[in-house]
């Protein structure tokens, strides 16, 4: 393995982060400061995480606790996700279907954290 650039999670999470940012922009101007900027937050979070805890993979713990974070932070974009979904019935298949990519992130994470945990 080279760099966090050659995790499967990174480059997933990372075009989700560009879809969702521009989504968020479509959302009603007062909107925008609430869920939509907490969408990115949490959103930008999960691509982070990687990147940090990538930096500290010499100590396992370290790297188990940012994976960890990132895991946390993908289930608050699902969280935000869903409830925008309801909020604004007129996006919901945009949310919807990142909803299930995150799902499926979720996912990957969860292994990811798991063989990190069983390597040397």
């Amino acid at each position: 393995m080279g760099t966090y650039k050659d995790l499967e999670i990174y480059s997933l999470s990372l075009e989700l982060f560009f879809k969702v940012h521009p989504l968020t922009l479509k959302l009603p101007k007062y909107e925008l400061y609430e869920l939509g900027s907490q969408l990115r937050r949490s959103s930008h979070s999960v691509v982070s995480n990687i990147v940090e805890g990538y930096g500290r993979r010499r100590y396992k713990k370290e790297y188990v606790k940012f994976l960890i974070y990132e895991h946390s932070s993908n289930d608050e974009t699902l969280n935000h996700l869903e409830k925008l979904a309801v909020l604004y019935p007129d996006l919901i298949s945009e949310f919807l279907d990142l909803k299930e990519k995150y799902n499926d992130l979720g996912k990957k994470i969860n292994r990811f954290i798991r063989f990190v945990e069983n390597s040397k």
